[in-house]
Formats: C-alpha cells, structure tokens, sequence
C-alpha cells in the first residue's frame, strides 16, 4: 500500500488546491527564444521526489547525522537522535562507538569492538507520510578528554542504520557514522571571505598568449595559472581575499573534475611552478587560496582505473565500484567519471595524502569539497580531522546541491556548506521577479536563524554549473547590480563567479545545452564598465564598512506592492542602511534609521527632516546609507 502513498497525497494535494508545482516548474522565461527554466536543486524541489524520500527515510531506521552539539569540543558528551518507523521492531535498540579508529562491533547490546549505550524511548509519535508510528530514541556518548574521531553504528531491532544515508557516490553501503571531538575554530580569514571562482581554462591565456579557440565551448581555450596570477590586481580591485580555483590536476577534460594524475599539473595550465607562484603572489597580497577538492570520482584514463577494468586480480580492482558484468558506477551514470570506493582504506589513505600534500607542499589555504554528497559523512568527518590536523589556518567546506535540513548534517563535520537555497532564492526574487520582497526577507529571516554560529554557508547569486545572472535576467544590468548589492551587504562568506563582475552573459541557456553553455572565454576586450565600476563601489564600501561583512542584519521594510527592502547592517559603532527598490517604479522613503546618512553607492540626496532621513530612490536601484 504503501508504494501509492506518494501518489495519494499528490492527488489530496490536487483536490485540496495546494500548491505542489516546483519552483523549477514556476521560473519559466516568458522570452521564448531562450525557453530555460532555472534549475538549481532538480529534481529534488519535486513534491512526488521529496514526498517519496521522506517515506523511505520514515520508515526504517533514520539518524540523519543528528547529534548535539552538532560540533562537540573536548569534555562534552553527544546526544545521538535515531527515529525509528514501522518496517523495524522498536526494540533492542543500542549504539556502539569506538575512539581509536577501529570500526565498533556490536550485537544486542553486546560490543565485540567498542563501547555499548542504550537508545533510550524519547517518545512516539504518528506520522501520516507512513500511515504509522514513529518511535525517537536517544543515546549519550560522554565526553572525550582528547581530540579523536568517535566512529559509531547504530542498532535497532537487530538492524543497522546506513552510515552512507545521504550519500550518492557508491553502490556500496556501510553501518559507520563519526563525528570529530577537537577544540579546531574556523580561521577568522574565512568569514570575510569575497571568493572569486576561476575556471582555469577560460580566464586568461596570458602574456603573450593567445585563445587556442573560443567557439567550441566543449574545448579547450588556452587559460593558464599564469593568465590567472596577471589578473590579481583586477581581483583585489572588486575586493576579493579568496582565490578559489577550480580543479587544475591533469585530465582530458578542460574542466579537470576528472583527473588522470591527482600530483599533476595539467600542462594545458602551466607547471607545478607557475602553480606555486599563482599562490606566493596571492598570500603576498593577502589573499587565500583554495581549490575544488575531488574525492569522489577519478577520469576514465587514470592509469588506476584502466588496470582496474583490464585485470579482475588487480589490487585496484576494489578502488572502482565494479559489477560482475563489467559496468561500474560514475558520476551521473556517464561513464567518464568512475566513483572512488572511498570505503576503500587505500583509497581513503591516497585521498587523505593528497590533501596533505595541496596544503603542506603547494601552500593552498582549503578546499570546497566537490559532489560533498557522494562520500559518507563519515568520509568527511576523516578527512577534515585530518587535515586540521595539519597545524594550518584552512577552511573545507562542501559543494553539493541539497537541502538546508541536508547542509545541516554537515556540521561539525566541515567548516561549511554553500547555500545553494539562497542563490535560488536571490535569483527568483531580483531576476525572475517570482519572489517578492516580503517572500524574498523571510526567507533570510529564516536562513539566518536556521544555520548554528561557527559553521560557514558561502552563498552566490551564479556559478559554473548554471545559467549567468545576467543571462536569465534578460540581460537587465540593474537587475544584476540589486542582487550583488544584496549579496555584499550579507555577513556571510560569498563568490564571485568569474566573469559575472564584468558583465558576462551567454548565447543559449544549459537547459537546452550543456553546463558548457554559461562558461565561455572571459572577453576582457568588451567588458562592461558600468558593471565593473559597481563591483567597485561595493567592493569599497564592504573594506571600509565593517558593518557589512560583520554586522547584525536588522529588518526595516519589506513592501511587495512598492518593492522596497530596508535593513540595517550594525557592528560595533558602524552602521549601514541597505534600501532596496526591486520595483520598476520611483518612491520616496523616509525612514528614521537613515537620519544624518549619506548613501555611498549613487549619491542620492537624502534630507533629514524631524529626526527622519527622507529621499527618493528609483526604480531597480539599491542604496547604501552611512553616516
């Protein structure tokens, strides 16, 4: 029965007059030539996607990487939270962990490796996505008196939990979850962090260089570390502090997210040495670098991988997830990118090494942990206490297209999560126009509220793997410089994607090609200097405003039928007033809070009237108020 439940509840919701379209579905281009539909999640914003997930996910055993504190120190015992549904007898229910890197072994309360806890009965509720009960047990870990990975598995009714809930990278499952017990803070670097996300091969060819080519967006172009390390001067201009490279180890791609050597430069880039010399010129200038970490999958060409598939008997016949048939998994079914078994002690050691190797020989400063949602959390958990081991200042945070509530379970875990949930939100409200400003302020109520102190959530109005902002908003300049006035003004971590600071767009939408299609060779020929010069101005106010990257964000107004969005951005003694007109129309604000200020941004005039500062802002413009 249950198997129609999804169905069920679709038509319930049809008859009741719910809303169960995705926004996917809603953010049509009413500009039929470009026909996209500005996908961010997939298929994971569909009702019957998420109604049948959380069927699945009620019904057994369910831990969802739940502990509290979700990030424990030295000295503080883990609550460990399990919901258990009707497919599993509620009994006998117990959790073993270990502290020394063994896997825990247990039965019936019996640990043959580890400790036993009980899971206590917190309560039992009904559940109507199941049509039955619910049963919440907790168990308590103490405390730790020394940094260590608690690795744990989890019993019911003498079934196990999946370890790997969460996780797509491999057929393969396991029973182990961990969380990491250290005294480790995020690097105060990283909370000012403005990241510009380079795409070697279609940045800059260099002096002396020319493009190979720039039609064919499926090829190589000629970009270089070199081209890269010229333009430094161009990023510290828009204020950036983070260089955030993507993949630069070889690969027949030009986007290297396969990699044919993990310890090789691709030479279409440069050498090992221009690659040090990127990053010696960057930290001389102040500035980070980090770099897209792939753990999850190789390239079709590693030498690995080929031994692999030509000999069953080969010792890295185990490091590919292969059938009996000869097929194996990859990324998105593809076939190009073989999944690592990251399970796989070899291929944990080789991965973990090569970590070591980017932070303590190449001198990166952390990584954005690419497909984070393949690998298990318990993956993760090893490899960031590894390399915060390392004694450095680095941040690792993730890169995976999933749900706040998924963000979440990474906590604790990595330092952050990108907020893919806000660049869809910014991108509805300032691009499409599907979200108003009402809609558009509680959801960055909710956001700021949702997420813990201490863990990062880097946020982005675009990226490489979606439609330019420019692109879906129908190439209307204003239109992109209201949401990158929003995404400065934020005090919260965020990227540039390169490109989009000089006004760079697209010919055809990804929907209707590839994921090629928003990533062409940066035409420094024809920028667009109305653009650029914004990125500027906001760029200087953040440097001067601490306020901006630091400061509580106090709501003012949110006006659907006007379009004005007012808050105020406050650290210490500085102050800063964000207005937002999102409208097309002119309005006169007056607003207490603007009393005395000065906007920064447009110099608008502003007359302060009886205590009151009161101006008039036009349509599609942001202002930025300061005394």
């Amino acid at each position: 029965m249950r198997k129609f439940f999804p169905f069920i509840l679709l038509v319930l919701a049809f008859l009741f007059g719910y809303e169960i379209q995705s926004s996917a579905q809603q953010e049509t281009f009413k500009d039929e030539d470009r026909g996209a539909t500005d996908f961010v999640f997939g298929n994971n914003e569909l009702s019957e996607h998420i109604v049948a997930k959380r069927i699945q996910d009620l019904s057994g055993i369910f831990h969802n990487h739940r502990i509290e504190p979700r990030d424990p120190n030295i000295g503080q015992e883990v609550i460990v939270t399990v919901t258990v549904g009707d497919e599993v007898d509620p009994e006998n229910a117990w959790c073993y962990y270990t502290t020394d890197g063994t896997n825990p072994k247990g039965l019936n309360g019996i640990a043959e490796n580890g400790i036993a806890v009980p899971l206590k009965q917190t309560s039992v509720v009904w559940e109507d996505l199941i049509w039955g009960y619910i049963t919440e047990f907790k168990a308590v870990i103490p405390a730790q008196t020394h940094s260590c990975v608690v690795r744990y598995i989890i019993e019911v009714g003498n079934q196990f939990a999946k370890g790997t809930e969460g996780s797509y990278g491999s057929s393969k499952t396991h029973p182990y979850f961990a969380y990491a017990v250290d005294d480790w803070s995020i690097p105060d670097w990283a909370y000012d962090a403005v990241m510009y996300y380079v795409l070697p091969d279609r940045f800059n060819p260099g002096k002396g260089k020319s493009w190979v080519q720039t039609s064919n967006l499926e090829e190589p172009m000629g970009g270089t570390l070199n081209g890269i390390r010229e333009k430094l001067d161009h990023l510290e201009n828009i204020g950036v502090n983070v260089l955030w490279l993507m993949p630069f180890t070889s690969g027949p791609t030009y986007h290297k997210y396969g990699a044919d050597d993990f310890y090789a430069i691709d030479p279409d880039f440069g050498s090992e040495q221009d690659l040090k010399d990127l990053i010696n010129d960057a930290h001389s200038r102040g500035m980070k670098v980090l770099v897209d970490f792939v753990a999850n999958h190789c390239s079709d060409h590693h030498p690995y991988f080929l031994e692999a598939m030509a000999d069953s008997t080969s010792k890295y016949r185990d490091w590919f997830d292969i059938h009996e048939d000869g097929t194996y998994e990859s990324f998105f079914g593809g076939g190009e990118l073989p999944h690592l078994v990251n399970e796989n002690p070899e291929v944990r050691k080789y991965i973990f090494e090569l970590g070591e190797h980017l932070i303590t020989n190449l001198g990166l400063d952390g990584f954005d942990l690419d497909y984070a949602i393949g690998p298990s959390h318990e993956f993760w958990t090893e490899f960031g206490y590894a390399m915060r081991s390392l004694g450095k200042e680095i941040v690792i945070f993730t890169e995976g297209v999933t749900t706040p509530e998924s963000l979440l379970s990474y906590a604790g875990r990595v330092d952050g999560c990108q907020d893919f949930a806000f660049c869809q939100a910014v991108r509805k409200a300032f691009a499409y126009g599907k979200m108003n400003v009402e809609e558009f302020e509680r959801f960055l109520k909710g956001s700021e509220s949702y997420f813990p102190n201490g863990f990062l959530t880097p946020i982005m109005i675009d990226n490489h793997n979606m439609d330019r902002f420019l692109f879906v908003s129908n190439e209307e300049v204003n239109r992109l410089k209201l949401a990158s006035a929003v995404m400065y003004s934020m005090s919260r971590p965020f990227s540039i994607w390169a490109g989009t600071e000089l006004g760079m767009s697209q010919d055809v939408s990804c929907a209707k090609s590839t994921l090629s299609a928003s990533r062409h060779a940066t035409d420094w020929e024809n920028i667009n200097e109305e653009v650029l010069d914004y990125f500027i101005k906001l760029a200087k106010i953040r440097s001067e405003h601490k306020a901006m990257a630091r400061g509580t964000r106090i709501p003012i107004l949110a006006d659907a039928g006007t379009g004005i969005l007012a808050y105020e951005k406050r650290f210490e003694e500085d102050t800063i007033v964000v207005v937002i007109n999102n409208g097309t129309q002119s309005h006169k604000i007056e607003l207490q809070q603007a009393f005395g200020m000065q906007d920064l941004l447009n110099d608008i005039s502003v007359n302060s009237e009886e205590g009151t500062g009161v101006f008039e802002i036009q349509g599609k413009t942001a202002v930025y108020l300061a005394n």
